[in-house]
């Protein structure tokens, strides 16, 4: 089974306490902090960007002897600001809402980028690209670290507060019920495809047939059970 989410480890990834990467990511936090617009969206928030880059800096771990600490960089920033400014709700009569999204995490990006990295730009960019869904890009045309990106992004179903991040959270943000959402996750799961080594040890096979026993089980006390009195 892959392990318990750690607690309190956040400022010393941004601090870059273990020297894995270049640099620290403090000015982006504090850009995203103190800046971002989507802090408190029901799904697409400072929960969801944090647990992307918390579980892509366990990739960099992984990949340690692969990826350059310059490139982990580049990927933890891609990572914090892949849903910048996120709007938290659809876009009337887009069928493809992250062409919008994904243009308006780039521009968060170019506003606060700092000087050492303006060099990377567009490569942090083509990064926050990855995670475009529906995928505009096959996974043999990713490198590893978009491999990474995008496997984090996916992951926020595995995780334990998946019920109200995900569920409700995804619900909220599109204006239908929840329940919807929920009877949706057993074939999302069951498709779900990992491209990195990383992930699929750290999400194997028996928790996801987990998480979708789950989700049938909490769809049935749902569907079977009377309303709730007042």
């Amino acid at each position: 089974m892959a392990p318990p989410e750690a607690i309190g480890d956040l400022p010393d990834i941004i601090a870059n306490e273990e020297g894995l990467y270049e640099g620290n990511l403090i000015p982006y936090l504090r850009a995203i902090f103190f800046k971002a617009s989507n802090l408190g969206n029901p799904y697409h928030n400072f929960r969801h960007t944090m647990h992307v880059t918390w579980l892509s800096h366990k990739a960099c771990r992984y990949y340690r002897n692969e990826l350059s600490p310059r490139r982990m960089r580049h990927l933890l920033i891609a990572t914090m600001f892949h849903d910048f400014n996120h709007p938290g709700h659809p876009h009337p009569g887009e069928e493809d809402p992250d062409r919008i999204n994904i243009r308006v995490a780039v521009k968060g990006l170019r506003r606060h980028i700092v000087a050492e990295d303006r060099a990377s730009l567009r490569d942090i960019e083509t990064l926050i690209e990855a995670t475009h869904f529906p995928y505009r890009q096959t996974d043999t045309n990713l490198d590893l670290a978009e491999q990474i990106i995008r496997d984090a992004d996916l992951a926020q179903a595995l995780s334990p507060v998946w019920i109200q991040q995900v569920v409700i959270g995804l619900a909220l943000e599109g204006g239908i019920p929840p329940l919807d959402i929920l009877k949706l996750q057993p074939r999302f799961l069951g498709g779900l495809h990992f491209n990195t080594d990383w992930a699929r040890e750290m999400f194997p096979q028996e928790l996801i047939d987990g998480k979708i026993a789950e989700a049938r089980k909490l769809q049935q006390l749902l569907e079977d059970a009377p309303p709730a009195a007042g």
